[in-house]
């Protein structure tokens, strides 16, 4: 039987999602957990895979099991876990459906302070930038939705396949004084440090860096920046995980210092 576990995981203390021989990943403190409460060996299938430091507001994987539990898996699996890391649901699954190939669309919100604020120190990336020029990273935003091709922003090309990438909404918010600023973006998919690269050139553009028109000369032709500007990790979430069986809302909007998008906190650039 498959089942998909629905989670959510603050990544501060982790190296991403996956396993890794030079850190702990949330993958393996899972598996552990798992294989202590259920009593055998078990290998997590994840929607994706996050970086070190990122964090993932909503997140899928599927695990197969030869016979149903007859206890609330739920609740030991929480009481077993850390605090930084939580199951939602879990939800048994009909046929063979795959945490990771079946997802259609990922939303991510990457999120900027531009004071010095040791509350949000984890949780939001610190960039001392008083006068960023919002309408002109709109501006360069707003093209990210005419191409599909992201060579330019990957950080490892040769690794994949393809760089193609159907953005649906890409769009900055900013709260009433100007300090905290919140990235949106959703697509079918993304290729590795896509989002981080594309917010470090944004950023960019808003210091008058670099211009507009340089900014969309990468996306034309598909060659890296000289220097690969990449945003730091803590600022990242992965949001919201859809399936075309499956759409759950997110049950967290990540660390609870964030505003939800429909609190008329966050006002559209």
């Amino acid at each position: 039987m498959r089942y998909f576990f629905h989670i959510g995981y603050s990544g501060t203390n982790y190296s991403g999602w996956q396993r890794h021989p030079y850190g702990l990943g949330v993958q393996q403190v899972l598996e552990t957990s798992i294989k202590q409460v259920m009593k055998m060996p078990v290998n997590l299938i994840g929607c994706g895979r996050t970086d070190a430091g990122v964090h993932a507001s909503q997140f899928f994987f599927h695990l197969d099991v030869a016979q149903a539990w007859e206890y609330d898996l739920l609740f030991r699996l929480n009481k077993a876990l850390p605090p930084d890391i939580a199951i939602f649901d879990i939800i048994p699954m009909e046929g063979q459906p795959h945490a990771r190939f079946d997802a259609n669309h990922r939303s991510y919100d990457y999120y900027v302070h531009t004071y010095k604020d040791p509350f949000l120190n984890d949780v939001s990336s610190l960039y001392l930038e008083q006068n960023l020029r919002l309408d002109k990273m709109q501006q360069a935003t707003a093209l990210l939705l005419k191409y599909t091709d992201f060579r330019a922003f990957c950080k490892t090309p040769a690794q994949h396949d393809n760089t193609i990438c159907h953005i649906t909404e890409a769009t900055w918010y900013t709260d009433a004084q100007g300090g905290r600023l919140r990235f949106h973006i959703s697509a079918n998919r993304f290729v590795r440090r896509m989002i981080r690269l594309v917010v470090g050139k944004l950023l960019k553009v808003g210091k008058g860096a670099i211009s507009v028109q340089e900014f969309e000369s990468y996306l034309i032709s598909g060659q890296a920046p000289d220097a690969l500007s990449v945003a730091y990790p803590q600022g990242l979430y992965l949001s919201k995980v859809t399936y075309p069986y499956l759409d759950l809302p997110a049950r967290t909007n990540g660390a609870s210092w964030q505003p939800a998008m429909d609190s008329g906190f966050w006002q559209k650039v």
